[in-house]
């Protein structure tokens, strides 16, 4: 299941909390950002066996946006990387997008020590303001799932030229507490069948505003694209994987995005 196929469909992401507008309505919204790196350097060597909050925005840019714009909406989210709950950002256009019925162009995925630290990033000025100017005037569709992963291994920051698979599952009805943790089971286990992963997190979505009934999501990285590329390769593995949750699925949103070189700031005039 590959991550069901370790799923690979992306687009720009920001946080699902900012997503309400009438809350976004009663902030002060503030157009100051500061220089930026995808990972501010303090944080970025942190190697992390500990729970952190995982924030995946998915974003379909509309078709006859000006470049300029969505560039400017990439940058302007990415600076958010210096805000202080941010342990680490990353933001960008989708590698390749594995979902027929929802076509996002760009993601976003950033980590946070708690729910807490998440909501107010989310309800930061900043934020608020790049969402309000940047993107929701050129984006047509944005999709946000959160959640919890228990034990993250490895660098809280994916290195550029990391490739990272998104799979969201959504589940078919009425299906009880021992069928998720099934699934859960299920997708954690991947990362033991393909030597290729050097990262993988999952868990239950806690923000179900906008995550369109998506309830399990993982997360999967990989050295680079080639490592990503030699997984969809092997196909009867995958399928092998896939065939274990099928029948409980109703639904999958698969995403590929490779981390982008950290942002130079900008010289001084």
């Amino acid at each position: 299941m590959q991550c069901l196929r370790i799923c690979s469909s992306f687009s720009p992401s920001f946080s699902h909390s900012l997503s309400p507008s009438k809350h976004l309505l009663h902030l002060k919204a503030s157009s100051s950002f500061k220089p930026y790196s995808h990972s501010p350097p303090a944080r970025s060597s942190i190697k992390m066996s500990t729970q952190i909050v995982e924030h995946i925005v998915l974003f379909k840019v509309k078709d006859d946006t000006e470049p300029s714009k969505v560039n400017s909406m990439v940058n302007e989210l990415g600076a958010l990387v210096s805000l202080d709950p941010v342990l680490h950002l990353t933001v960008g256009p989708l590698l390749r997008n594995r979902s027929s019925s929802l076509t996002f162009t760009h993601m976003l995925h950033s980590r946070y020590k708690s729910k807490d630290d998440l909501n107010t990033y989310s309800a930061h000025p900043d934020h608020v303001s790049v969402v309000k100017g940047s993107v929701l005037p050129i984006c047509e569709d944005i999709m946000a799932v959160d959640w919890v992963t228990e034990d993250l291994q490895g660098d809280l920051a994916p290195a550029p030229g990391s490739a990272l698979r998104v799979s969201f599952l959504k589940l078919k009805e009425n299906l009880g507490d021992e069928v998720k943790n099934e699934i859960l089971g299920v997708i954690r286990g991947i990362k033991d069948n393909f030597r290729q992963i050097s990262q993988l997190t999952s868990g239950e979505n806690f923000s179900p505003g906008r995550a369109k009934g998506y309830s399990i999501a993982s997360l999967a990285v990989f050295p680079g694209q080639s490592e990503l590329e030699a997984v969809d390769s092997n196909e009867q593995s995958v399928n092998y994987q896939k065939d274990k949750v099928r029948e409980h699925l109703e639904s999958v949103v698969v995403v590929d995005y490779l981390v982008p070189p950290p942002q130079a700031p900008p010289a001084n005039l």
